[in-house]
């Protein structure tokens, strides 16, 4: 059975950090492109950050709005990725999910929400 389990979110005032985890099981992890997800209120889904997979060298692509102050990394003995969150800004809020991609398989977690206000 295939799981992408979020945790790390929570509130934190804004200039913090955070890291999330995703936790992955049930597939073969080291085939997957790994990516984080967004969605705040009112709005649609946004890709974060996303890692490739190892045969394609762990490449990482980030969204504008997050670059120089996100950083995504895989653990592939662990079957986790992660995302580590400098500098949050208010408009950081959002439920962040965890998604798994290979060829037209795709997964994705529960979400975890991150909350960043003073």
């Amino acid at each position: 059975q295939v799981q992408l389990v979020e945790s790390g979110g929570g509130l934190v005032q804004p200039g913090g950090s955070l890291r999330l985890s995703c936790a992955a099981s049930g597939f073969f992890f080291r085939w997957y492109d790994m990516s984080w997800y967004r969605q705040a209120p009112g709005k649609e889904r946004e890709l974060v950050a996303s890692i490739s997979n190892v045969g394609d060298g762990e490449t990482t692509n980030y969204a504008d709005v997050v670059k120089g102050r996100f950083t995504i990394s895989r653990d592939n003995a662990k079957n986790t990725v992660s995302l580590q969150m400098n500098s949050l800004k208010p408009e950081d809020t959002a439920v962040y999910y965890c998604c798994s991609r290979w060829t037209v398989k795709e997964y994705w977690g529960q979400g975890t929400q991150v909350t960043v206000s003073s």
